[in-house]
């Protein structure tokens, strides 16, 4: 009878759970699903059978459902997120006995190193542009969201620079004032095919592009969302058979790593990128060698032999 209790506790904590997080939180079904999973192998690990016992879990207990699971060889960026999981899942059990003190905060995970970002080559940034306008419904849109994408590889602007160009900035000379992050203001130069790109979706845009208004307009004439952008990008991605780390955002890397593998300075590659700070510059230099040794392997006939011809 017991163990039926157990069972019929452990179902409704999960259920409750995943309704917090789809319908209070609205995170992602993936994002669903894992935290699902991660506070199930709780559960089920210390034989958790109600929310008083889960609020009642000391960071001992924790740290234990955690080694455990490293032993089953659980990475460090796995781990990372198991304990990110956990650590929500129990947040929302002391609110449901009304308890404040929260031992998994106190826990910490493995450092993670910062992944590289993913280049495109020119060719695939200049195609993916092209493809994502040729595939639109309306010549319109085909023409802005080519022009979207264009600004970030052409200019390396973030998505959200990009779509909050207002038709002021119209007409674009070779320079562009850009507000980034915190307020931020750089100018950035506009080569000549980054500028007629924009001139090309104003000139087919329906809407009205009034200097107050956003230059990058939806389909029913409000803010264009990045969402579309991204969609649209997805699907061209496809048809190109590229991988999926080809995303609007990759462009911009692929700026501050082409640039850097054409000789351009850190500071300036600071200064065009709207960051605040060097380091967040540098691990562009760490691109740059990954893509070079990529060549390398590619290209040396000692390496190609050593790799068996691959």
């Amino acid at each position: 009878m017991s163990c039926d209790l157990d069972l019929s506790a452990r179902a409704d904590m999960l259920a409750a759970w995943r309704a917090h997080l789809e319908q209070a939180r609205r995170r992602s079904p993936h994002t669903v699903r894992a935290y699902c999973a991660a506070a199930g192998r709780l559960v089920d690990g210390l034989a958790v059978g109600g929310w008083e016992q889960a609020a009642a879990l000391d960071a001992r207990g924790l740290r234990g459902h955690l080694a455990a699971r490293r032993a089953d060889g659980l990475g460090n960026a796995s781990a990372a997120r198991e304990l990110s999981a956990i650590k929500a899942f129990l947040a929302f059990a002391r609110e449901q006995v009304g308890q404040d003190d929260n031992p998994a905060a106190r826990l910490r995970g493995p450092r993670v190193p910062k992944g590289l970002p993913r280049p495109v080559t020119p060719d695939e940034a200049g195609n993916l542009a092209d493809t994502v306008g040729e595939e639109a419904q309306e010549e319109w849109i085909g023409a802005r969201d080519r022009a979207v994408l264009l600004l970030m590889y052409g200019a390396g602007l973030r998505i959200a620079e990009a779509l909050s160009l207002r038709g002021s900035d119209l007409p674009l000379s070779e320079t562009l004032v850009v507000i980034g992050k915190g307020g931020k203001q750089r100018m950035v130069p506009l080569m000549p095919q980054v500028r007629e790109a924009v001139m090309a979706y104003a000139r087919t845009c329906p809407w009205p592009l009034e200097r107050g208004e956003p230059l990058f307009r939806g389909a029913k004439g409000g803010p264009l969302g990045q969402g579309m952008v991204q969609k649209a990008t997805a699907r061209a991605r496809q048809l190109l058979g590229l991988p999926a780390s080809a995303t609007p955002h990759a462009l911009r890397h692929s700026f501050a790593t082409h640039l850097l593998g054409a000789g351009a300075d850190l500071r300036s590659l600071q200064e065009l990128l709207g960051h605040v700070s060097l380091g967040s510059t540098q691990i562009y230099t760490k691109v740059d060698a990954a893509t070079l040794l990529d060549t390398y392997r590619a290209a040396h006939p000692r390496e190609k032999e050593a790799s068996g011809g691959r």
